[in-house]
């Protein structure tokens, strides 16, 4: 019998890549769009498209009961320009703010649809690029807990904290996947790099981890085939400090090396939450994914992956 999975947010950077792969495995997909225009793109991937509402729980209901899968993938997320403008780490708590909800409500959305037409498994995404408990070494394990934020980061983990609690309370996993890159996923960020408009804040000490989409997308298939439960840090093998990884950056986008300000300035300019990521943010480690769930990267370092990702 052929296995139904229900991916919601199917068009965006991950559903892109992810669609494919489970489709590949011979997987029956059905994938989720806000826009009725993107149903076309989601045929051509090899999924049966339906537009869904992630922050309306009748939607929600509607689109999971036609489908009646037997595991439901949440990539749910709001972050492209389309939902919420351009990137605005200044003002974070506003950019994230509808996928802070898609990480709360929408997840609990799901998770009573899925509880309503018996799907007994969820995987979700949940974070895990610089934002590891800021105390002791820089390479935090599932078993650290994730800090409790103030400031503009607040509202984010605590949505990324909700949906970690409620799908594994659920019996289902959340992966904490590193910070994305590939097509479509760094676009932005690498438009900043060529413009010198991404600096290097203060010594560049905080560390970020990362993970390939491909990659990403390869973890993902492995927790729903093997119905994995519990919380797995999606990353690469090098979780890196920013003075590392972001003149790299630079070198294989082929832009000048990134200026460098200290952190009275960069608060000033650009919030305090940009002076912590890059000055005190913690990595995670890809242990327990690739023990548990026997994953193989393609992209052991975003050294190798930058490089082709550019090229």
């Amino acid at each position: 019998m052929v296995m139904r999975v229900f991916v919601a947010g199917g068009t965006g950077v991950m559903g892109r890549r992810l669609v494919p792969q489970l489709v590949a495995r011979g997987y029956q997909v059905t994938a989720t769009t806000t826009s009725a225009a993107k149903l076309g793109l989601l045929e051509e991937m090899g999924a049966d498209g339906v537009v869904m509402d992630g922050l309306d729980a009748v939607s929600v209901a509607e689109a999971v009961a036609a489908a009646r899968p037997d595991t439901i993938v949440n990539q749910m997320t709001a972050i492209s320009v389309a939902h919420a403008g351009k990137p605005d780490m200044r003002h974070f708590d506003r950019f994230f703010a509808t996928t802070n909800r898609l990480r709360s409500e929408g997840t609990d959305h799901l998770l009573a649809a899925a509880e309503a037409t018996g799907v007994p498994h969820v995987v979700a995404q949940s974070a895990g690029i610089w934002n590891g408990i800021r105390e002791g070494g820089w390479v935090k394990t599932e078993e650290d807990p994730l800090p409790q934020e103030t400031g503009k980061f607040r509202t984010a983990a605590e949505a990324i904290v909700h949906l970690e609690d409620a799908v594994v309370m659920a019996g289902g996993a959340a992966l904490r996947y590193g910070g994305f890159y590939g097509p479509g996923a760094t676009d932005d960020m690498v438009t900043f790099v060529r413009k010198r408009q991404f600096p290097l804040v203060g010594g560049g000490t905080g560390y970020t981890s990362w993970v390939h989409l491909d990659d990403a997308a390869s973890a993902t298939v492995l927790a729903v085939e093997q119905k994995a439960k519990g919380v797995f840090c999606i990353t690469d093998d090098e979780p890196a400090p920013a003075s590392e990884w972001l003149p790299y950056l630079a070198e294989c986008a082929g832009a000048k090396r990134p200026m460098r300000v200290p952190k009275w300035l960069a608060r000033l300019v650009a919030g305090e939450l940009v002076v912590t990521m890059m000055t005190e943010g913690r990595g995670f480690s890809n242990a327990k994914a690739k023990r548990e769930l026997g994953w193989q990267l393609r992209y052991p370092s975003w050294r190798q992956g930058f490089r082709e990702s550019l090229r």
